[in-house]
């Protein structure tokens, strides 16, 4: 049973919204592993795979049904891409707190709109960056911390698959706000760039259909531009039956290459996740390889990806909640990646460079926007 277990009385009660992918995998097995909270209901519109999987959940059929339930204190929304806004305004005004399954919203002025009404309401909202906690990311927030690399020139992160069938009747591949390959993928590698280098100077962007029959962008290249000097490279291709390296990072004193991804996705998908401690360690042959001169050649040496956890986003989430620690992804950051998004769209329709430029979410006020220009970028960044 997944929830199996005595609730504590303390436990925070999470209210799932959608059991489709992102419901099913990603934010129902690692909330009902994370002490302190309990997972009390699931709106899932239609079938019995929530009841089954979570029999000690009420499972509920619609939005408003969730909302009359009084002991919900955190709302999880994993619906699709174009019912975020609504559902966490709504949840919002109802004194909820609310985490937003990536993206926040199909459009920054709603972003900056829910941030502004979560500080009205004294709520907290945040938006699920899981890949932060994937164990080779956090291998490289190590190396660039540590300046093992000196000074980065380039950074690039891909997320290559081959699917050239279109999925007829999936929403994520059909003409509407907040769908295509860019709003899905995007913010993870948006979320990295930022995490590491902090926020960019310009961005030029090549968002792109190029499948026969494909209506959404299914790939695209986006690049990042620094003061520095550094360039982050951020691409997914959709035909790609030999993919890329996951991760290439560049630097004045050498180089860090990693092929694979970090295999936790895949444990979850297949409903494998361990009762306690990090998952997902991956076999030496899919480490990432660290190369530094030496002498007249090079050395090359295998780099374990970090002990991670995706539950650690949740533990730190539940930890807010309580005011105990600040919130790994704050709601101005999550602001800053709609930022780029939205950027991005408009340098790829334009087929130009754009200037990055910060929208300030707390100095928002009756849905004006207050813009001031981007910090240098100074390293890792955190919120």
């Amino acid at each position: 049973m997944a929830d199996a277990g005595k609730i504590p009385s303390r436990a925070i009660h999470v209210g799932l919204v959608g059991f489709g992918l992102a419901g099913r995998a990603f934010h129902a097995p690692v909330v009902s592993r994370v002490a302190g909270l309990h997972l009390a209901a699931i709106v899932q519109r239609t079938g019995e795979q929530a009841a089954q999987a979570y029999p000690r959940a009420r499972i509920l059929r619609s939005f408003d049904e969730l909302l009359a339930v009084p002991e919900i204190r955190l709302i999880v929304i994993a619906s699709p891409n174009h019912t975020h806004y609504e559902f966490t305004r709504r949840a919002l005004e109802a004194g909820r707190d609310v985490l937003v399954d990536k993206p926040f919203t199909t459009q920054l002025s709603e972003a900056v709109e829910l941030v502004q009404l979560a500080i009205n309401t004294g709520r907290l909202i945040t938006v699920y960056q899981n890949r932060r906690y994937d164990g080779d990311f956090a291998a490289i927030r190590k190396i660039v911390a540590e300046g093992t690399l000196g000074r980065i020139v380039n950074f690039e992160t891909h997320y290559d698959r081959y699917r050239p069938t279109l999925k007829h009747g999936v929403w994520r591949e059909q003409v509407g706000p907040g769908n295509g390959l860019w709003f899905d993928i995007g913010p993870h590698l948006v979320d990295h760039a930022l995490t590491l280098f902090g926020e960019p100077e310009a961005i030029t962007a090549d968002i792109r259909i190029v499948r026969d029959h494909a209506v959404a962008d299914d790939s695209f290249d986006v690049t990042l531009h620094y003061s520095s000097g550094l360039r982050a490279a951020l691409s997914s291709a959709i035909l790609a039956a030999a993919t890329r390296p996951r991760f290439v990072l560049q630097g004045t004193l050498g180089a860090f290459v990693k092929q694979s991804f970090d295999p936790q996705e895949l444990g979850l998908r297949a409903g494998r996740i361990p009762a306690r401690g990090p998952w997902g360690r991956e076999p030496k042959k899919n480490w990432g390889v660290l190369t530094t001169p030496d002498g007249d050649g090079f050395k090359r040496q295998s780099i374990p990806g970090e002990a991670c956890d995706y539950r650690d986003f949740y533990k730190n989430l539940r930890d807010a909640l309580r005011g105990r620690a600040e919130l790994a992804v704050s709601p101005q950051w999550a602001v800053n990646v709609m930022k780029i998004l939205e950027l991005a769209r408009e340098s790829s329709a334009r087929r130009c460079t754009i200037p990055y430029t910060r929208v300030s979410a707390g100095l928002v006020s009756h849905g004006s926007v207050s813009v001031e220009q981007a910090p240098k970028a100074s390293g890792a960044t955190n919120s």
